[in-house]
């Protein structure tokens, strides 16, 4: 029999009464710690955003653990990894939060736009574009908490890594509603210093004789992102790296010409844009779990990118 901690069955009087249905006992409230727990990939902060004690939150969740007979999570350095069965826990009591969560929706009669909403997505435009916009969001819907999660991988939202994902490809998955919501474009760009030592490109053919800023292969796990390599063939990467606005900067301080989204670009950058003939452009798909896409805090969120993707259409493809 698995047993997560060391512990007297005692400990547990309802495990005699649960042997034949080991959720005929359970406490819902564990399933609220664990869901937290899971979201936050740690105890301590699940214990911050629960405002109880870091004992009590441990305690919940072996007491889950203990009447599951299963273990959820494997306690390491960096804090909580879910275990395969652990995944399958999560799905489900996301389940049961959407459902009460609609419950609460259908008994007053209206949709209740309040709740958390963790919404992922790359770097690049979380930094240098949404992040300054979503204020509007928030004064539109006090209700609503918005965690944004940056990555440069594909969010599992099968597995609820997130429940909203906002992307540069169309995600392959389960139970995932998806929809093209924007397109953005990119450019070459390069600051006046670089182009006065070494000359500003005119033709296709002078771009091989330049220098640039890029990527670093081993780290990127998105093709969607090798924009670069679609305007010059053979580029000459001299400064890599895995952050966008870490390659902003270098190109600002002279070390290469470098491929931006026209979202990376302030008002009165000191990037100039080179050959407004080169450019590549790339959709937004916004993927949202099946099971949430209905919820009223959802549904607003989706409506303000829709809404805020076609106003800023033309800023986002650089007309």
């Amino acid at each position: 029999m698995y047993c997560p901690l060391p512990c007297d069955p005692l400990d547990f009087p309802e495990r005699k009464m649960a042997m034949t249905d080991p959720l005929a006992k359970l406490d819902w409230d564990d399933l609220k710690v664990f869901l937290v727990s899971a979201r936050c990939q740690s105890v301590s902060a699940a214990s911050r955003e629960l405002s109880i004690s870091h004992s009590t939150v441990s305690r919940r969740l072996s007491r889950l653990e203990y009447t599951l007979d299963a273990a959820l999570f494997e306690r390491n350095r960096e804090g909580l990894v879910l275990t395969t069965f652990g995944h399958l826990v999560l799905r489900r009591a996301a389940e049961v939060a959407d459902g009460v969560s609609n419950l609460r929706s259908d008994l007053s009669g209206k949709g209740d736009t309040s709740g958390i909403i963790r919404f992922a997505t790359m770097e690049g435009i979380a930094s240098l574009f949404l992040a300054s916009r979503l204020a509007r969001f928030q004064s539109s819907y006090p209700g609503v908490q918005l965690e944004l999660l940056t990555t440069s991988r594909q969010v599992q939202i099968s597995h609820r890594e997130a429940d909203m994902f906002l992307s540069f490809f169309r995600p392959q998955g389960e139970k995932m509603a998806t929809q093209k919501i924007g397109t953005f474009g990119i450019g070459l760009y390069a600051a006046k210093k670089y182009l006065k030592v070494h000359g500003t490109p005119r033709t296709k053919a002078e771009l091989d004789q330049h220098k640039y800023v890029g990527y670093l292969d081993q780290f990127v796990e998105l093709d969607a992102v090798r924009w670069l390599e679609e305007m010059v063939r053979h580029p000459q990467i001299t400064f890599w790296s895995n952050s966008m606005i870490a390659q902003r900067s270098a190109a600002r301080g002279g070390l290469g010409m470098v491929a931006l989204p026209h979202f990376a670009l302030s008002e009165h950058d000191s990037l100039t844009r080179i050959m407004h003939e080169l450019s590549v452009h790339r959709s937004l798909w916004l993927t949202v779990h099946q099971d949430l896409r209905q919820l009223p805090h959802i549904v607003a969120l989706k409506k303000f990118l829709a809404q805020l993707f076609e106003e800023e259409a033309d800023y986002l493809n650089g007309s």
